[in-house]
């Protein structure tokens, strides 16, 4: 049996038939496999959405929580338990725009975690409105007058806020998809990918559309180069680039403070403070106030 059918989950699926979200599902099937990963290795959170639904046909751990929060939950387990490989599959509306505040601080927090939001520049699951990432004027379900705003450009947010991994994937490449995983979840530091997933019910654009403007980094691209790599965020209506645009040197990592003065394993692991120890802790910061 290939490692990747390990992670074969019971569960009824519930995305339209042919939707590019199997073809995801299938690339992190194949990156864990990669990885050499086990289920009871992974931990994936996820939020509200068509997107947000994949942790449900995976065998893993997993956290299903409130719209646009799995960054905050993601933060915590990775924060108790550095051993998981931690990853995030939210989408665009979701991560873009409920949870947009809580993605923007984790870029220079730096968590040790992956970010693969499904992007198909609408809100899918709750039939096709626009999301923070659909094109000024496009006119939605409840956008009868077409979007008044631009829309988001996240990437270039991650790259301007030292994000040390910033990637592009598209459903329709999933052996290119595949390896953008792997590195994703190799990196030592936050990782983002924003992927292409065009939706076939609610579409802004056509699969065929993407088709003819989807183009792979040329290999003598350089990933470093800061100014080169907003550059290639900026990309989108004749050609869109797919590939690792922007990577650094691994920085500083959230908890690492933590994991320096209290510990670095699971705090499942730690053995329970004394009450003895919890009374005189209270008692510095409250004197004055019995303790018993």
């Amino acid at each position: 049996m290939k490692n990747e059918d390990i992670f074969k989950s019971e569960a009824e699926n519930q995305w339209c038939p042919g939707c590019p979200n199997f073809a995801i599902l299938r690339a992190w099937k194949k990156a864990f496999e990669r990885l050499g990963k086990s289920p009871h290795e992974v931990c994936m959170v996820s939020g509200i959405g068509q997107a947000a639904k994949l942790p449900h046909y995976l065998k893993c751990n997993y956290f299903n929580g409130l719209h646009g929060r799995a960054m905050p939950v993601a933060l915590g387990i990775h924060a108790v338990n550095p051993h998981l490989t931690t990853v995030v599959v939210t989408g665009d509306g979701d991560c873009y725009g409920e949870g947009g505040n809580h993605l923007l601080h984790a870029f220079p927090r730096n968590p040790n975690i992956t970010v693969a939001v499904h992007n198909n520049e609408i809100y899918a699951l709750t039939k096709g409105q626009a999301s923070p990432t659909t094109i000024k004027g496009e006119t939605r379900t409840i956008q009868p007058k077409g979007v008044e705003v631009n829309p988001i450009n996240m990437l270039a947010l991650a790259i301007m806020n030292d994000c040390t991994f910033v990637a592009r994937g598209y459903a329709g490449e999933t052996g290119h998809l595949t390896d953008l995983l792997v590195e994703a979840v190799r990196h030592e530091g936050l990782s983002y990918i924003d992927i292409i997933q065009p939706c076939i019910t609610w579409d802004i654009h056509p699969v065929e559309w993407y088709k003819k403007r989807v183009y792979k980094l040329e290999n003598d691209y350089d990933s470093e180069n800061r100014e080169a790599a907003l550059d290639k965020t900026k990309e989108w209506s004749e050609s869109i680039p797919i590939g690792i645009l922007y990577r650094t040197a691994p920085r500083s990592l959230f908890a690492e403070r933590f994991r320096k003065d209290v510990t670095a394993e699971p705090l499942t692991e730690i053995e329970p403070v004394s009450r003895k120890t919890i009374i005189e802790t209270m008692n510095k910061y409250m004197p004055g106030v019995v303790f018993s």
